[in-house]
């Protein structure tokens, strides 16, 4: 079972580490040839493609400037432990034992637009990147385009290596898109959380993203490995709808909080 999640926007540099076991990323002569692209757009530049106020641009500038391998503990952090979002808040990797880091190092995924996939003890140095992005480079006119059928490639190694075939698409669609279901050497699961809000259940985007967390974390915790497992998820008030579940999707529901 493999286990896809998008990165954050916001990064934790500064908070003690859960672990100091480390890997690197597998894609990294990829990521530098995005960083010669992004050394190239001026602040004012990037903070119009990216939509983002002069600061962040001006940080982001500094950022893509800066970044260099190799990567160590003094400049570079676990992307597990870096990121930092409402996803990384269900899934709590700081608290996690040296067996589920071991889980998660096989079975979790995350997708980026710089470093393409990245493992969660992987290092990784702070950057803003969104695959969204429309950065030109070589390969075409966005990000998809540069990263072509290398994520796909690169999960199908992770699933070859684990001995499995199933794909847990726990990733917003921006991130997902990246991916080649196709080429995708297995079957794809897909958990949706729905929340109750005036009497009706739809994906509220603040808890579906930590939702994605919790489930991730209850698969890593509870070391599962067959899909039908994921049924049992009941973390923070979420049942499962098995009459609402068809066609590779596991529908979660939560009713409104009083």
């Amino acid at each position: 079972m493999l286990i896809l999640i998008s990165p954050a926007k916001t990064l934790d540099y500064q908070s003690p580490l859960a672990t100091d076991r480390y890997t690197q990323p597998e894609l990294l002569d990829h990521a530098q040839q995005l960083i010669r692209e992004a050394r190239k757009l001026s602040a004012p530049q990037i903070a119009k493609l990216m939509g983002i106020s002069d600061k962040l641009a001006d940080l982001n500038a500094t950022r893509f400037h800066d970044w260099h391998p190799d990567f160590t503990l003094q400049n570079a952090r676990q992307a597990i432990l870096a990121f930092k979002g409402d996803v990384y808040t269900g899934l709590q990797a700081d608290e996690f034992s040296d067996a589920d880091f071991d889980f998660a190092q096989q079975h979790l995924r995350m997708l980026s637009g710089l470093y393409g996939v990245l493992r969660p003890l992987d290092l990784m140095q702070p950057y803003r990147l969104e695959m969204g992005i429309r950065l030109e480079n070589a390969k075409g006119k966005d990000l998809y385009q540069f990263w072509g059928d290398t994520i796909t490639s690169k999960l199908n190694e992770a699933l070859k290596a684990q001995g499995d075939d199933i794909v847990i698409n726990l990733a917003s669609d921006e991130y997902f898109k990246s991916v080649k279901p196709k080429l995708l050497k297995g079957d794809i699961i897909k958990p949706v959380f729905l929340d109750e809000k005036n009497g009706k259940f739809k994906v509220i985007s603040f808890y579906a993203k930590k939702a994605r967390g919790l489930m991730s974390r209850y698969i890593i915790e509870n070391r599962l490995t067959k899909p039908e497992q994921l049924t049992g998820f009941n973390s923070e008030g979420y049942f499962f709808d098995g009459d609402g579940s068809a066609n590779g999707e596991l529908v979660f529901k939560r009713h409104e909080q009083q």
